[in-house]
């Protein structure tokens, strides 16, 4: 075309478009390393780390653990039959759920989704029973899933401190799991361990105090009485009624052990009995005590019954001195040992599988061994998810090593917002790992300006941006994958929210009258 093309038309064409075209490749070119850069310097976890977890994975395990489901078309299953849902993988991304053999731990402050965005929509979607623990009822889990749970199967509520000023319309025995000495001896544990913290209940008193518990909840058991019984018995440390009892049933060795208590010095036999007391004082409440105690009109909560339905059981306490969170953690406690019962006979494993939302566990739901629990139930189809408030909250409860035992059985850990724990935040940071960062230098001598590269590490998440996560992302740690963070799901951004929303707030509504009520009628 030269030299009949035109000056102008030939500079374009030769010079300034190749070089646009070049500029626009180069920059192409360079976006496309540094997102590359970027996403593996990120060093969570990615859709195919997260494999495990993601809805093909998922499926194909809930088909082997589930011989319900296992002749299900790939495909057919619908996605709460196959796991708990724990969030996405970015905004929009895939659904990132636990299988039916993983066991939890969530740490979130409060007001950072553990409630809505954990607690309930697991509650919502489970496909077999539920059993929660909660300190509060209007606005809570409680109120937002009661209905909907309702709608799936009968739903149990024991409210013996009127948390939902319900009325009573059950009861359950405590001394039904009390027939044996390792019954008795555990339910005597849920009362010790709900008055003291776990460094003070090694000591002389609370051994002893907890010794004589154990049995005289065996005696009253054994013979069929009610466990108000016993507090007649530690009313009168003199009273022979339980020992006799003891040793007619062949009870020989610990009938001798309580006579050795009430024989002792007086100021050790009253010591000891005291402080026993004073672990049952809950059950000095004749409205508490109501919960527990035979009644010919209400219908017996019966665990074995329990767990083969797609039933509900609300356990709902105060926390604090005088609260009856030891017959909460004593009925909790049953139904997940039930479950385990029950799902040896059924061949191994329960199905479908039992839920247990343990939310405020340290307040209102303290089970000793929940540590020593959590290597096994995830085996047999019971699926706990412990909530707590920080990981301090734990270790006041369960001791440093109860609470690391705990953290270290959980095959699933889910970490929210408002971690302001300074040495946890730094050993979640150290767990994230370091990742390699580009260095880039510039020199200038004599001899021309030179530009080196180096590689250092840093931590892929600093304990600062870790306590600094936003609300709605959590940072998953699930056994074998690398750290993921996930993007939360609360219950009222699901469809069918709002009728989930009207059904909580006509509950919530029902809850302050009946509060009202109660108010009025003592005025």
């Amino acid at each position: 075309m030269w030299p009949a093309l035109d000056p102008l038309q030939m500079l374009v064409g030769a010079r300034i478009i190749p070089g646009l075209v070049f500029a626009l490749l180069a920059g192409t070119v360079t976006g496309w390393v540094i997102k590359r850069r970027r996403s593996k310097s990120a060093g969570l976890a990615t859709s195919r780390d997260l494999a495990a977890l993601l809805p093909k994975e998922v499926a194909d395990k809930a088909r082997s653990l589930r011989p319900s489901i296992a002749a299900a078309k790939p495909g057919s299953l619908k996605p709460d039959d196959t796991g708990v849902l724990l969030g996405s993988l970015g905004a929009g991304g895939p659904e990132v759920r636990t299988s039916w053999e993983d066991v939890a731990v969530a740490i979130m402050a409060p007001r950072s989704g553990k409630t809505t965005s954990l607690a309930v929509p697991s509650i919502l979607r489970a496909p077999g029973p539920v059993l929660l623990t909660s300190n509060k009822a209007a606005g809570d889990a409680y109120t937002v899933t009661l209905d909907a749970r309702a709608a799936v199967g009968r739903v149990w509520t024991m409210d013996p401190q009127q948390i939902a000023h319900t009325e009573q319309a059950m009861w359950w025995d405590p001394l039904a799991d009390a027939k044996d000495l390792p019954g008795a001896r555990r339910l005597a544990t849920h009362f010790v361990t709900a008055s003291v913290d776990e460094k003070s209940q090694g000591d002389f008193w609370s051994t002893a105090a907890a010794n004589t518990l154990t049995a005289l909840f065996l005696a009253a058991g054994a013979d069929g009485r009610p466990i108000t019984d016993v507090l007649g018995w530690l009313a009168q440390p003199a009273d022979r009624t339980p020992i006799d009892i003891l040793k007619s049933s062949q009870l020989t060795a610990i009938a001798a052990q309580l006579q050795g208590t009430v024989s002792g010095a007086v100021e050790t036999r009253d010591g000891i009995f005291e402080t026993a007391r004073q672990y049952a004082a809950c059950l000095l409440d004749p409205k508490i005590a109501a919960w527990v105690t035979p009644s010919d009109t209400l219908p017996q909560f019966r665990p074995a019954e329990f767990v083969n339905h797609k039933d509900t059981l609300y356990l709902l306490s105060k926390d604090g001195g005088g609260s009856a969170s030891a017959l909460i953690a004593a009925a909790a406690d049953s139904v997940m040992r039930t479950a385990v019962i029950q799902a040896e006979r059924d061949g191994g494993r329960l199905d479908p599988p039992l839920l247990a939302i343990l939310d405020e566990a340290a307040n209102v739901c303290k089970i000793s061994d929940l540590p020593d629990l959590y290597s096994h139930l995830g085996s047999r189809g019971v699926i706990p998810i412990t909530i707590l408030q920080s990981y301090r909250q734990g270790q006041r409860v369960w001791g440093e090593v109860g609470m690391d035992a705990l953290w270290s059985a959980a095959t699933i850990k889910i970490i929210g917002s408002g971690i302001d724990d300074a040495d946890f935040a730094d050993k979640l940071s150290r767990l994230v790992g370091d990742h390699d960062v580009e260095s880039v230098s510039h020199s200038t001598s004599e001899s021309g300006r030179s530009t080196s590269v180096s590689m250092r590490q840093e931590r892929i998440l600093p304990a600062d941006q870790i306590r600094a996560l936003k609300k709605g992302s959590a940072l998953l740690f699930a056994t074998g994958i690398k750290p993921a963070m996930l993007q939360l799901q609360p219950w009222y951004k699901e469809s069918g929210a709002d009728v989930i929303g009207k059904a909580s707030a006509k509950q919530t509504a029902a809850i302050t009258e009946r509060a009202k009520a109660k108010a009025e009628a003592a005025a």
